[in-house]
């Protein structure tokens, strides 16, 4: 089986309007260790994994996992976020749908960069469900 992927088109009316990424999940072990430096990085601050994010699904799983990088300080959180964005790739003309890595003009928008990376998290929610840890009060491990 191959890894997942993910062609996304921003809708928003801005400079990036019509422009089309392809998202690529990790493979197993890189995103298997990129969870656990997060996790880790997250325990090791003091950050708390919100007990309603057990429950949350993929979308709940996406916002709260930006917010908990969020919280780490700034040179832990740029490693992650660098690692998650070497995962999108730009696909200049979709009729043909060769793509290519990113250069900093192919993003305008902030708000690009923040939806693109919300879907880079639901693509990886499977990984991230299975090394988060429980806080349920029966002990079980998420599966």
């Amino acid at each position: 089986m191959s890894r997942r992927t993910l062609i996304y088109t921003v809708a928003d009316d801005n400079r990036d309007k019509g422009r089309v990424y392809k998202l690529n999940e990790m493979y197993a072990t890189q995103g298997e260790l990129w969870a656990a430096r997060a996790f880790f990085a997250m325990a090791k601050n003091g950050i708390d994994i919100p007990d309603s994010l057990q429950g949350s699904g993929m979308a709940g799983l996406a916002r709260f996992g930006l917010e908990l990088i969020g919280k780490l300080p700034f040179n832990e959180a740029q490693v992650l976020m660098a690692e998650m964005f070497a995962q999108v790739e730009f696909i200049p003309d979709p009729k043909n749908g060769m793509t290519r890595a990113l250069i900093e003009d192919d993003i305008e928008e902030i708000s690009t960069r923040v939806k693109l990376r919300m879907e880079l998290l639901k693509l990886h929610a499977d990984f991230l469900k299975a090394v988060m840890p429980s806080t349920s009060a029966s002990g079980s491990t998420a599966q």
